[in-house]
């Protein structure tokens, strides 16, 4: 049965908000694993979602020399997770999938045992070190995906900070549409210009032949101290220097990080809603300490005015009424 997600997706919908989690650690004991699926569905069940995202966590050492804030322990299978620990949650599920350490043969037997999943989003490898050593990429990926007609509506990931290192992020986007992609679900975004600069390519591009946009997904996250600041720069997601002094030097780095996304969010929609782009956004916790879990939450609520206000308002603000976010 289809979900009334992928249905918004297909229509292209503007507005759309996703929340994302990372399975337990599989060195996690069953009853621990019943435990939190327990008490995430409890609190999911109350945030007022378009979908939730399951991600497939890598260790991504080959990625960069820069060691590790975090240390690596495998996690959970999203669609494991996602479809047992979860069942019983009525949310519509997106499904990570990364390609690293993937052969044909054994991707092709993933597509065939989880041809159930609704959505799903493929992930490449991080390094042409992992595709050399399996001979397998993300577009290859993609074929085996079509060939096997497979029923998943399928997502891309789009990195708005590689726009601005080489200016082709709105073809890699047009590219993985061409191969089957109806959405797209970004990095954790930081820098807002370079985010509006992939906006502008990305729509001018498609005026200019003719094609129609699919929903991009912009993934905000809050910070709660200097070792997630770190985490987030080891991930890859660019703090400009300005912000990262901000959030370096503030009392409150969590109180000044969910202000900072909240207004990164008005300013992404009241961008793309003047271009008709449809944008949405994905709320994410970097890490799994509770006061950030529950900033991402409370920054879930601040995005879900802000959505709503944008079928009465022609220009967005940053909710009022908290103080955590003022009007700018």
């Amino acid at each position: 049965m289809k979900s009334d997600l992928r249905r918004k997706i297909s229509e292209r919908n503007t507005g759309l908000v996703l929340y994302s989690l990372t399975p337990p650690k599989i060195t996690t004991a069953e009853e621990r694993v019943l435990s939190i699926a327990h008490n995430q569905m409890e609190n999911l069940k109350r945030l007022d979602i378009d979908g939730l995202i399951l991600y497939d966590i890598q260790d991504e050492a080959t990625r960069t020399e820069k060691e590790r804030t975090f240390s690596f322990i495998p996690t959970i299978a999203p669609e494991n997770y996602g479809y047992n620990f979860l069942a019983d949650l009525q949310v519509p599920k997106i499904i990570y999938k990364s390609i690293a350490n993937q052969t044909r043969e054994t991707f092709g037997n993933w597509l065939q045992n989880n041809n159930h999943l609704d959505l799903a989003v493929f992930v490449g490898a991080s390094s042409h070190q992992q595709i050399a050593a399996t001979k397998f990429s993300l577009t290859d990926a993609y074929e085996l995906h079509k060939a096997t007609s497979s029923n998943i509506l399928l997502g891309g990931i789009t990195i708005p900070e590689r726009h601005s290192k080489k200016g082709d992020e709105h073809l890699r986007i047009q590219h993985k549409i061409n191969n089957g992609c109806g959405f797209f679900v970004s990095q954790c975004v930081y820098n807002l210009n370079d985010t509006k600069n992939l906006l502008s390519d990305y729509y001018y591009n498609a005026t200019e032949n003719g094609m129609e946009m699919a929903p991009l997904i912009f993934t905000l996250a809050p910070c709660g101290s200097l070792k997630t600041l770190q985490f987030m720069e080891w991930l890859g997601i660019e703090v400009p220097k300005w912000l990262y002094n901000d959030l370096k030097n503030s009392r409150d780095i969590l109180t000044t990080s969910v202000q900072t996304a909240t207004n990164i969010a008005a300013e992404i929609l009241n961008y793309a809603h003047a271009k008709n782009i449809p944008v949405g956004f994905n709320i994410e916790s970097i890490s799994n300490k509770k006061e950030e879990i529950n900033a991402a939450h409370e920054l879930l609520q601040y995005i879900l005015e802000l959505t709503k206000s944008l079928r009465n308002k022609p220009e967005l603000s940053v909710p009022q009424g908290s103080s955590r976010v003022q009007v700018y």
